[in-house]
């Protein structure tokens, strides 16, 4: 049997992060070299799977942060029992405990999320203890990790090339390579429908200083000139986070950045707006999900309708761009209220600011979701389909389920043909005067090709 400590005797499987090359094995990967171990990785959204480095591979360890990840960890994980049925699989990720009854059923032997990598190593350990006593069989699911960690910086050197993963098009259609980093993981806030609540329990943990700066370094030494914090909140710690933005700009004062940031942060810190512009943040990402004070209040987002465009008027008065996303099929949203999304988008001049992706988004009720009992979704919501880790729910307008699957197709089509937003957005437009039965409305001009747009990442955003 292969010893754990042998190079790739452990392996680190990347499914999908967003089009970013994967922290979430980068990270583990560290924690284990500095416990002796020889990681080997593999980010099967670039790689093809690969049998010969799952035979040598005694764990295997499936990070699944996302719902597309988990879908696609769950076809690795079959193919890994294929080719090597006593391998340990080990799921991770905030989606692995959410669904970790059906993963330990179907092809899991451990689960865990939360605080990981000190945990993936206490198993690299269990697995090196067990040894000459042969397969360990499944366990039980554990509680989130919650415990504050001693990071090392990223272990990058083996994942595939940044030129592979999404890069920055700044205004001018130029395009160049983006790193990924967090200075902080987990969030405070309770929004029902985030897979976040349910395994942090409103608790986030900064990452130190140096080590982000750390892996900036590495990152920019790789060709990276912009950086995204992927932070679930960078304003949830807005102390640490000016730091870390000025120690950026101090040392690197030419790369640029972007951060994803609540509604409500972006007001209570508008002061802090300027000098974020000022250190290099190009725009900022909020998930601002509905412009409907009832759906926002059954998702519990903390902010408002009138918030949303006082944030963005806060964001632009800064010299950033804001780049909203948007939830807009929930069972609560209406026709109209849809159509009135649109025109918000229109009206203030945010279409190359959206992913035309995002008009098709349809609330997603996962296991453990705070949403998945809540007396709102109860009417509407069905069983759990359970091969594809979501609870069904149907809209009481059935128009409305007409029309997210007419924009999601339309959508998925713009995107592989790279076709300007503004012409997507158009074209949604009239699928929303269809559904509603209104006339159409004039198609406008195409815009010019060569106009400067917002900045953005060449990889629309999927869950």
């Amino acid at each position: 049997m292969t010893g754990v400590r042998e190079p790739g005797a452990i392996l680190l499987v990347g499914c999908y992060e967003l089009g970013h090359q994967p922290l979430a094995v980068a990270w583990p990967a560290a924690f284990l070299e500095r416990a002796g171990y020889r990681p080997a990785v593999l980010d099967v959204s670039i790689e093809p799977f690969d049998a010969e480095r799952v035979r040598r591979a005694r764990l295997v360890a499936i990070s699944v942060p996302m719902h597309t990840a988990l879908r696609l960890g769950v076809g690795v994980a079959a193919r890994v029992r294929q080719e090597h049925p006593s391998a340990h699989i080990c799921f991770y990720g905030l989606y692995a405990t959410l669904n970790a009854e059906h993963l330990l059923r179907h092809s899991a032997d451990s689960v865990m999320s939360g605080e990981v990598e000190d945990a993936l190593v206490e198993l690299a350990r269990h697995l090196e203890a067990a040894a000459d006593r042969g397969p360990v069989g499944p366990r039980a699911a554990s509680a989130p990790i919650l415990t504050k960690l001693d990071f090392p910086a990223p272990s990058r050197s083996l994942l595939p090339s940044l030129k592979k993963y999404a890069h920055l098009e700044r205004g001018d259609g130029r395009l160049e390579l983006a790193g990924y980093v967090e200075a902080s993981r987990g969030c405070k806030h309770h929004c029902r429908h985030c897979p976040i609540p349910p395994v942090y329990g409103g608790r986030f943990f900064v990452v130190d200083r140096a080590v982000v700066m750390a892996d900036v370094r590495q990152l920019v030494d790789a060709g990276a000139t912009h950086i995204t914090f992927g932070d679930p909140d960078f304003l949830n710690g807005p102390r640490h986070a000016l730091d870390v933005a000025r120690a950026l700009h101090r040392e690197l004062p030419a790369v640029t950045f972007d951060i994803t940031a609540k509604i409500e942060h972006l007001l209570r810190q508008r002061q802090h707006l300027p000098e974020l512009r000022a250190l290099g943040c190009l725009f900022i990402v909020s998930a601002v999900e509905s412009l409907s004070d009832t759906v926002l209040a059954h998702l519990d987002k903390g902010h408002t309708r009138a918030d949303v465009a006082a944030a963005l008027g806060a964001v632009r008065s800064a010299g950033i761009t804001l780049r909203p996303t948007w939830v807009p099929f929930t069972p609560w949203t209406t026709l109209d209220a849809y159509a009135e999304m649109l025109d918000f988008v229109e009206g203030e001049d945010l279409v190359d600011a959206v992913d035309p992706v995002q008009y098709s988004i349809r609330l997603l009720v996962p296991p453990g979701s705070l949403l998945a009992e809540s007396e709102a979704l109860r009417p509407y919501r069905g069983p759990l389909v359970e091969h594809d880790f979501y609870y069904r729910w149907t809209h009481p307008d059935p128009r409305m389920d007409r029309l997210q699957e007419r924009v999601a197709s339309l959508a998925a089509k713009a995107a592989e043909a790279r076709e300007d937003a503004a012409l997507t957005f158009g074209r949604i437009r009239a699928l929303a005067d269809e559904a509603r039965e209104v006339p159409s409305r004039p198609s406008s001009p195409p815009p010019p090709s060569d106009r400067r747009r917002a900045p953005r990442l060449s990889e629309a955003w999927f869950c």
